[in-house]
């Protein structure tokens, strides 16, 4: 899933339930990377892929009314409902945007970031490289990725396995080879797009689902529904049935479901 018309398909229909079905899970991850990127109040900052404002909105309370936000995105049907979300925060501003050509000016804002976004692209050294142009000098750009993934979860996706073209994975099982299997392959790819000083720091991010129907549930919601339509509809209830199964395989003795992942940041400086 790299082009850029099918990351916009994917996430166009996944918007009215992304980030909504009762699991902190991107809203978490954004805030850590908030944080360290260090934000202080007055400060231009781009939000590449935006999606329904996890990043935005604690990038504009970081901001304050003197900052300015703008977030992109691909997908118009995110970009709408976050418009809508962040309506009260005049700093804030959401538009239809590509990663790779955001359309704003050279040396004009002091801080890219993009959570959960890198690995969607399809040459994310080049995207890189065209966020650098963005910053003034000594301005900051940082990213999200995923690290290992918990054994348990991994487990579960494996049903995904033999209806999977090459390369076509979420960005938590993508993240398991090429460069964003290490630290070191996320932070060349900052170094070769014109980053200095770049550093990497690991949270756990805990994922809790009441049963495995709330996992299945979260699983339709974000970029993970792209290996669900890559099963034939014909079989997709046999699928289904078998995710689960496997589901319920790795649950907690009371039924819940309780995965650990590593959340990886990579943060460099414009020089």
């Amino acid at each position: 899933m790299t082009s850029s018309k099918g990351v916009a398909g994917v996430f166009d229909r996944a918007a009215d339930t992304y980030d909504t079905v009762g699991v902190p899970w991107f809203g978490p991850i954004a805030a850590g990377l908030v944080e360290e990127l260090d934000v202080h109040p007055g400060e231009r900052v781009l939000d590449v892929g935006t999606g329904r404002g996890a990043l935005l909105v604690p990038l504009a309370v970081a901001t304050g009314p003197t900052g300015r936000v703008v977030g992109i995105d691909l997908a118009p049907r995110m970009v709408a409902l976050t418009a809508q979300d962040v309506h009260d925060l005049p700093q804030a501003e959401v538009r239809v945007g590509d990663a790779t050509a955001p359309g704003l000016p050279a040396g004009s804002l002091d801080v890219v970031a993009a959570s959960l976004v890198l690995f969607f692209l399809p040459d994310p050294v080049a995207a890189v490289r065209t966020w650098v142009d963005l910053l003034v000098t000594g301005g900051r750009s940082g990213v999200s990725t995923f690290g290992p993934q918990d054994e348990r979860w991994a487990h579960v996706d494996e049903i995904f396995g033999p209806y999977l073209a090459p390369g076509l994975m979420d960005a938590r099982t993508s993240g398991r080879r090429g460069p964003f299997a290490s630290d070191d392959g996320v932070a060349q790819i900052l170094l070769d797009g014109g980053l200095s000083q770049v550093r990497t720091v690991h949270r756990d991010t805990v994922a809790r689902f009441r049963d495995a129907d709330h996992l299945l549930e979260f699983s339709w919601s974000h970029g993970q529904r792209v290996m669900w339509e890559s099963v034939p509809e014909q079989e997709r209830t046999r699928v289904r049935d078998r995710y689960l199964a496997a589901a319920d395989e790795v649950a907690d003795p009371g039924g819940g479901i309780t995965f650990t992942q590593v959340a990886r940041y990579t943060l460099g400086v414009k020089g």
